[in-house]
């Protein structure tokens, strides 16, 4: 039996616990799945080169991959790691505001529920620009609060910087920005003029941060502003589409993601009432009315403003809204949830009942992961990407190739997803050419394809255009482009 402290759990018992949560995660969907995430296998492509900014993306997460593969070497589990890193970072970080803020055992409370949200279990492995906004929102948050009420210079910047860091991970910090500016509307933080200085110096660190990759984005005629037009923003719905689609993105987050973590609040506080009745008593943070009233619009605004923030961009500019997009802030709506039932029902949560809960919960996750995963005796056929085993393709294209040549594969050309799952498997880790354009794939110069070479791939079914790649039925077919005459012989690295 784990011996608590008087305000809940010990740090190391909850880091501990964190950390077994995590592994037990890892290994579980690792082992469930045929192929690494798309966004996975997106940013060790991306790795090879580091520059302002990608086609589709600003360039942080690739800068933070940069170091751990250099360390650990190309491969999908040096990904899992650095994503389960940042959300469980991002996670800490609201835990230790909320033990500043509400106290241990309401933070305690908050924390197991922030873990029962499917976007932080089940996809922990994933590492892509969510996550990352995710650890810079939280940071932002931290800031925002001690930025707000002590007024320090350095708080400000460090406002400042996560502000500028998010927008080098996600133009979606925006969503940041407004939870930032409605807390600051709703406590009249802004009648104070050292408030509006130290406004002003957090937008002009922002804005440093950001100037280069706006000048790589008026460079490469903002490209990866015309793929978000093109993949959502730009949908164009119709009102009864953009509504719907509202609908449907908030329905998915409160009644899928989050419903966990709501099942698991509802038990602690059924746990807190029957304490109570019990004789059981347990006192919170002491705060006095004024600094009650600034914490509780802060952790409203930071919770509630993301919610209202999707779908009014889908209903107002007609865009078509990813489900995940609610990865890097469904997090914040916890304390937000939990702000709407008195304070006694966290602080007098028992913590071995709310803990019992989240094993519960915990298990009908792990139990609902392994019912529907592409490795189910349950599921006939997975959809999309769940269902390509690229370890298997791989394989099998690796003896067609070798059985034409023993040269190996230094760039291999093609759909992104397909062929970067399928450099990640092979030996070499060739490199990948991103749909056959250099404009795409910066790490590799049209000089390198004449000296070696590439294995170009093609999702076709005309025979004209390639090999199939072995029994597949995919429609994946293959060739193998020589060198051109009379180039250079292709470097080994």
């Amino acid at each position: 039996m784990l011996r608590l402290a008087g305000d809940g759990l010990a740090n190391w018992q909850i880091a501990f616990g964190v950390a077994a949560f995590a592994a037990v995660w890892l290994v579980e969907v690792t082992r469930l799945q045929l192929s690494p995430p798309n966004d996975n296998i997106e940013q060790l492509t991306w790795v090879r080169a580091l520059e302002w900014g990608y086609y589709k993306h600003p360039p942080l997460p690739t800068w933070l991959l940069w170091l751990p593969v250099k360390v650990f070497g190309i491969s999908a589990w040096t990904t899992y790691l650095l994503g389960a890193a940042c959300t469980l970072a991002a996670i800490g970080t609201l835990w230790h505001l909320l033990t500043a803020l509400r106290g241990r055992r309401y933070a305690n409370v908050a924390l197991l529920a922030m873990l029962c949200i499917s976007y932080y279990n089940g996809r922990i492995d994933y590492y892509n620009h969510e996550v990352v906004l995710m650890l810079l929102s939280a940071t932002g948050a931290a800031a925002c609060w001690r930025a707000f009420n002590t007024g320090r210079l350095r708080w400000w910047i460090a406002l400042g910087a996560a502000i500028g860091l998010g927008a080098l991970a996600k133009y979606q910090i925006a969503v940041t920005v407004a939870c930032i500016v409605a807390y600051a509307a709703g406590h009249g933080g802004w009648r104070d003029p050292r408030q509006r200085v130290g406004a002003l110096t957090a937008v002009l660190v922002a804005l440093a941060i950001f100037a280069p990759h706006l000048e790589w984005l008026r460079a490469h005629d903002f490209g990866p502003v015309h793929y978000a037009i093109d993949s959502s923003l730009g949908a164009e719905l119709s009102w009864l589409g953009r509504i719907s689609g509202a609908l449907h993105w908030l329905a998915d987050q409160a009644f899928n993601r989050a419903l966990p973590a709501l099942l698991l609040l509802t038990a602690a506080a059924r746990s807190a009432r029957a304490s109570a009745a019990a004789g059981v008593h347990a006192a919170g943070a002491a705060q006095g009315a004024a600094e009650e009233r600034r914490t509780r619009i802060f952790l409203q605004a930071w919770g509630w403003v993301p919610l209202i923030f999707m779908p009014a961009v889908a209903v107002l500019g007609g865009s078509a809204l990813p489900l995940h997009w609610g990865t890097s802030f469904l997090f914040l709506a916890v304390p937000a949830a939990m702000e709407l039932a008195p304070r006694r029902c966290w602080d007098g949560a028992p913590v071995h009942a709310v803990l019992k809960a989240f094993v519960i919960v915990q298990f009908l996750l792990l139990v609902l992961a392994n019912l529907t995963s592409p490795r189910s005796p349950l599921v006939v056929q997975a959809r999309g990407w769940q269902g390509v085993d690229s370890v298997a393709m791989a394989q099998r294209l690796e003896a067609e190739v070798h059985a034409l040549s023993a040269d190996p594969v230094r760039v291999i050309a093609g759909p992104a997803d397909i062929a970067g799952a399928l450099a990640l498997e092979m030996p070499q880790h060739p490199l990948v050419l991103i749909e056959g354009r250099y404009d795409r794939s910066p790490w590799v110069s049209p000089e390198l394809v004449g000296r070696c070479g590439e294995l170009s791939l093609t999702l076709s079914d005309a025979a004209s255009v390639g090999v199939p790649l072995g029994s597949s039925d995919s429609g994946l077919r293959w060739r193998m482009v020589p060198p051109a005459a009379g180039a250079r012989p292709c470097p080994l690295h």
